[in-house]
Formats: C-alpha cells, sequence, structure tokens
C-alpha cells in the first residue's frame, strides 16, 4: 500500500466528500518513545488516524490537536497535526492496564478535546464528553453538536505484516445543502464493508473501487503524513535557562548533568554546569543587543 499517506476524494454525485489514511511507519514512531502497553498503542493509534482525517478538513493553514483528558488509569492521550500533516502525540498512565481495556477502562470519566489553532484568526476549542466505547463514536457526537455535519468515521489499529499500523475512513455531507441523507446513508452501508487487511493493505484506487465501483468517485493527489517532534537541543537549553539561577544551582548540586526528556519522540537533552553558564551568557548578551 502506499502507507503514511492521507488521500482526499469526492462523489460528485452525491454531495459527499471523503477521507483515507493508511499509517504504519508515523504510527510505529509515535509509540516508539515510551514502553506504552498495547492498547495505549492502539487509543494513540486510533487518535492520530482521527486526528490526520481531521486536519484534512480544515480550510486554512493551522493546527488542531485532539486530546483525551480523563480520571482512569491513562490521564492524557493527545495527539498534534497541523494542514501539512506533520504529527506527533503521546499518552500519560499509571498502573497495570488490561490488556483487553475499552475506551472507557482506559480513561474513565473524562472528555475528548479539539482544540483548533488557525496561524490567521482565533482559536477555537470543543469539548464532549467521553461516552461510547470507541473513539469513533465520540468524535462523530462532536461533529454532530459542533457542526451540525454529518460525519461517520471507521477507525482501525492492528498488524499487519507483523508490523503496527493504523488506518481509518471518513465521510461527510458536503455543507452546500444538495446531498440527502438517503445517499449518505447508501455510502455508509457500503464503507461498513471494509476489513481490517483491507484498509491496511490495499492501495487507494483499489480499495476506493472495491467499495463504491457504482459510484462516480475523484481521487485526489495523495498528501504524505510524517512524525515530527519539534523538540530541540536550542529549545531544551532555552528551557533550561528560564530556570531561575538558585533553581538551576540546586539541582546541579545534586546531579553534574541537567537532563530533559522528550515524551514525544523519546530524545534526551543533556546540560552540565559549563553549558549553562554559556547558555545564560549568550542569552545575556543577546539582550544586551536587543536594548
Amino acid at each position: 500500500m502506499a502507507s503514511n499517506m492521507l488521500n482526499r476524494y469526492l462523489f460528485d454525485e452525491l454531495s459527499v466528500r471523503g477521507e483515507l489514511v493508511q499509517l504504519d511507519e508515523v504510527y510505529q514512531q509515535v509509540v516508539s518513545s515510551q514502553e506504552y502497553p498495547a492498547p495505549i498503542q492502539a487509543l494513540l493509534g486510533e487518535l492520530l488516524v482521527a486526528t490526520t482525517l481531521l486536519t484534512a478538513t480544515l480550510k486554512f493553514e493551522g493546527a488542531i490537536t485532539i486530546q483525551l483528558q480523563g480520571d482512569g488509569p491513562v490521564s492524557l492521550a493527545v495527539i498534534n497535526g497541523n494542514h501539512e500533516q506533520n504529527v506527533r502525540g503521546v499518552a500519560r498512565w499509571e498502573g497495570e492496564i488490561p490488556e483487553d481495556a475499552t475506551l472507557c477502562q482506559l480513561m474513565g470519566k473524562g472528555y475528548l478535546v479539539i482544540t483548533i489553532d488557525p496561524d490567521k484568526g482565533e482559536r477555537y476549542q470543543g469539548i464532549v464528553a467521553l461516552e461510547g466505547d470507541r473513539l469513533a463514536d465520540v468524535l462523530e457526537t462532536y461533529f454532530e453538536q459542533s457542526e451540525q455535519l454529518k460525519t461517520r468515521l471507521w477507525i482501525r489499529t492492528g498488524q499487519s505484516e507483523d508490523k503496527l499500523n493504523a488506518a481509518g475512513m471518513l465521510l461527510q455531507i458536503i455543507p452546500d445543502g444538495t446531498g440527502s441523507p438517503e445517499d449518505f446513508e447508501h455510502l455508509e452501508q457500503l464503507t461498513d464493508t471494509i476489513t481490517d487487511n483491507e484498509l491496511f493493505s490495499l492501495e487507494a484506487n483499489e480499495l476506493l473501487y472495491r467499495l463504491y465501483n457504482q459510484e462516480t468517485v475523484r481521487l485526489f493527489e495523495p498528501q504524505p503524513v510524517t512524525f515530527r517532534c519539534g523538540c530541540s537541543r536550542q529549545r531544551s537549553g532555552a528551557a533550561i535557562i528560564a530556570i531561575s539561577e538558585e533553581e538551576i544551582r540546586e539541582m546541579l548540586e545534586k546531579d553534574p548533568i541537567i537532563s530533559l526528556h522528550c515524551e514525544y519522540c523519546g530524545t534526551t537533552y543533556q546540560f552540565d554546569e559549563n553549558e549553562i553558564k554559556e547558555l545564560r551568557y549568550r542569552s545575556l548578551d543577546q539582550n544586551k543587543t536587543i536594548h
């Protein structure tokens, strides 16, 4: 399959748009930063697919974050993405996680929070309660309440050829008033027949033909999806010198090396006392130059 790609398509005669995303390497990179239990890997995979699909619905340049917050063993699971399909994600949990844990068992009582942050314009945040055992159900409720657009999602995670795979599809009625509920229901029924193996392994053209060979489908140029963390040694250094000198001194008394670990990609940045002094000196010098 053309993995790590997002495909957009349109039903010309039915006023419905669709998306298909198939991820393997990107999914593997997201979950490789920590030793996540299998159910949390699956949850991050579902969030990754959902974020990619929802980012593709944006009509502007910007970022989207989908996060789950709850009082269960998993307190937070989040994926960040943007219009260029650069993604990253992390989850935080405590205790043992049952192998067959459902969404509610993982998160407990909680919320799904979707934050849309355009490069130009106002930030928007939507919140819905975590009701149901599938992330797709929660997201469909969000669309019904917030966007008032008929939307269906199919999200799958699993293994194919001994590798982690995550994939999904989205159908959404075009908000021009020409789409009918009957047309949408017809496409829903066709899409419900998709199998995990087809979703993980088939090229977009073949997959869409198998599902919708009686329909007129226009498939657009695919967009690559890329894992990109955004952390750097420079940013880590800036975070350290933002701490007071007294706190830094106390930290160095306990350990001659100050380490900052990135939860998103697993990289650890280390700084000794001389490096921290140099960073602080450069920062002071830059401030003098500016003023």
